[in-house]
């Protein structure tokens, strides 16, 4: 893990982000490496059952876990406006996640500078939901199809 924190940093240097957001759980992991790496601080979004109810707020769509709504909240006290975030994540599939994570920052008023991911499953069309925000988006392995019991890599 440390070697992928390693990774994102030198990929994601250049941007100049003052502060890594993911997502609670199996997101923390990379984004605490990548953190390190950069010397910024890292703050993850929790689900409303985890956290007390003075937040910001943002609900994910469908299929972000299992198929149910899950809203991810974080204080304003560790997301501020001006803030230059770089979301760290363990997946991108379907971009529901990370979208929200990105409404989320939005409602702080931080600006989004860069998304990394350590697997992008590409036939889930996650990057193309993202490709609105004009940023850099880095994965460090692709899958590009998961069909006959095969996992096909991308070249990248």
């Amino acid at each position: 893990m440390d070697e992928c924190g390693q990774e994102f940093a030198r990929r994601f240097q250049p941007v100049n982000a003052t502060k890594v957001l993911t997502a609670e759980i199996s997101g923390i992991a990379p984004a605490i490496t990548t953190g390190l790496h950069l010397g910024l601080p890292v703050v993850y979004a929790a689900s409303t059952n985890q956290s007390p109810c003075r937040m910001k707020s943002c609900s994910l769509s469908p299929l972000a876990h299992q198929g149910r709504m899950v809203e991810l909240i974080i204080s304003p006290e560790y997301l501020a406006g001006g803030e230059r975030v770089l979301i760290i994540d363990d997946f991108l599939a379907t971009g529901a996640t990370i979208n929200g994570l990105v409404r989320l920052a939005h409602t702080a008023g931080a600006v989004i500078v860069g998304i990394g991911a350590l697997i992008e499953k590409k036939f889930e069309g996650g990057r193309d939901s993202l490709a609105y925000l004009g940023i850099p988006i880095e994965s460090l392995v692709c899958i590009e199809s998961m069909e006959d019991d095969a996992i096909q890599f991308a070249v990248q």
